[in-house]
């Protein structure tokens, strides 16, 4: 019963440390998302089907549920609840699980991703420049003007947006006067390829948050049946 206790003392303790630890990289992925969403507020999305979605709001969204889950972890150690380690189990099964068929939808399909992004992209180029579409305009003359691109395939993109009579001024390699000579390169393929040249370090993040993750649903699941256990002994 001795060894029991010890243990179940050492799993308690190992997840409050693991949960403390996830709730605090909460905290500090709600403060980025606020940061971001207070600095660069007119940075919006350059979609026009998902016009809420942007970096602050992602990060903000993640931020405030690893808090959550993180909240839960600790308390339900902390109490030695079951109820809330079973909820907390249950939680990041849900959550590793949706990432894992997310992953795999994206994988395999790909491609027809790459087309409807393009589609996407060029159907929210026809409100550049429109009223109350001040943030995506903002946006595409970022992406132009970090990226040294123009248009989504390529420059005569913007020849076919109605209302748009010349080139932005962000699509010009030059001061866009007398006459614009843009960007050979399209905006899909530069980010794209930027992208590719950091997916190395975003495989190493996610490979150490599934790791994490996975470690989380053991202890959770180990502290449960010990708590279950001790709870049979003494009944």
């Amino acid at each position: 019963m001795a060894g029991s206790h010890r243990c179940l003392g050492c799993l308690k303790y190992l997840m409050f440390i693991f949960n403390l630890v996830f709730w605090l990289a909460g905290c500090g992925l709600f403060g980025v998302g606020v940061w971001l969403a207070v600095t660069q507020a007119p940075f919006a999305t350059l979609s026009s089907s998902f016009p809420s979605v942007s970096a602050a709001n992602l990060i903000l969204v993640a931020g405030a549920v690893t808090m959550v889950i993180g909240f839960i972890g600790c308390l339900g150690a902390v109490k030695e609840h079951r109820c809330l380690l079973m909820s907390f189990f249950v939680i990041l099964l849900l959550i590793v699980l949706t990432e894992v068929i997310v992953g795999g939808v994206l994988y395999f399909y790909r491609k027809q991703f790459d087309r409807n992004a393009e589609e996407d992209l060029k159907k929210g180029m026809h409100f550049y420049n429109k009223k109350g579409n001040e943030g995506l305009s903002v946006a595409w003359d970022t992406v132009q003007e970090k990226f040294k691109c123009c248009g989504v395939s390529n420059s005569s993109d913007w020849n076919e947006i109605p209302g748009i009579s010349e080139f932005p001024r962000s699509c010009c390699s030059g001061t866009g006067r007398p006459v614009c000579k843009t960007w050979d390169t399209p905006c899909y393929k530069q980010v794209k390829d930027w992208l590719h040249e950091h997916i190395h370090s975003v495989l190493v993040f996610g490979i150490a948050i599934g790791v994490v993750q996975v470690f989380a649903l053991g202890f959770s699941l180990l502290l449960y049946c010990q708590i279950r256990r001790a709870e049979k002994y003494l009944n």
